[in-house]
């Protein structure tokens, strides 16, 4: 299977600190790359270098194009979107205003997006300040889809929310990955399972180990070794000060 997305030796510096030693792997064009480790480890400022949002080295070449020497707002017109894991919506804003926002095409997805936000529909002209933490990750979301892109980087979009919703957004992602490939940061292993085709595991800002979910995910011992957990702790940990 062709790759998408080829990151090789990237190394990526916030305010002088390194945050991303080495990382290399590869995203195919089809399907659900999911990022895994330990707190701390680089998984979110993978993605950060990927786009751009950090000062990086090395290479990174989408769709056989390099990309590592190109501002974000150019990445993003090539079709990658980013999900970031604080939401970032636009609190002032209504729903509708916050979609409006980032199309960036004649004909945005409105069907596609109503569709798979039903939520979102019935708040359109509420401000997106108001929503639970659970809405505005759909509106996150709803905002990387409205367009037609070609790669979704998406980062701990569970994070903080009740198992209810939860399962609401991993349904989300996986309509999406029907059409739309993504490379995925996430803590919640029952999310992953239920996701994810390949996995990439970072330890101390270096890639690990890359392969089929199921070969991690189905071997308890390995899941302990590569993330400091048992898989049973990891999917009962969602998390404690979930909301809706």
């Amino acid at each position: 299977m062709s790759a998408l997305l080829t990151v090789t030796d990237l190394r990526a510096t916030v305010a002088g600190q390194q945050v991303v030693e080495s990382v290399s792997f590869e995203v195919p064009a089809t399907g659900v790359t999911a990022v895994l480790g330990r707190n701390g480890v680089g998984k979110s400022s993978t993605l950060k270098g990927i786009l751009g949002l950090y000062d990086r080295t090395g290479e990174v070449t989408f769709d056989g194009r390099r990309i590592d020497n190109e501002p974000t707002h150019r990445i993003v017109q090539r079709g990658i979107a980013y999900v970031p894991e604080d939401r970032e919506v636009f609190t002032l804003l209504t729903v509708q205003e916050n979609l409006e926002l980032a199309v960036r095409q004649q004909d945005p997805k409105w069907e596609f997006v109503h569709a798979l936000f039903p939520e979102l529909v019935k708040r359109a002209k509420q401000r997106a300040g108001t929503l639970s933490g659970g809405q505005q990750q759909m509106v996150s979301l709803a905002r990387a889809l409205i367009n037609d892109n070609r790669l979704l980087l998406v980062d701990e979009p569970t994070k903080g929310l009740a198992p209810k919703i939860v399962n609401e957004v991993a349904e989300a992602l996986a309509e999406a990955s029907a059409s739309v490939p993504i490379l995925l940061v996430e803590q919640n292993l029952k999310v992953i399972k239920r996701l994810a085709d390949r996995v990439v595991v970072i330890d101390a800002g270096s890639v690990v180990h890359t392969g089929a979910a199921g070969e991690l995910l189905d071997d308890p011992d390995r899941i302990q070794r590569m993330l400091g957990v048992s898989s049973e702790a990891h999917q009962a940990h969602d998390h404690p000060e979930a909301h809706a």
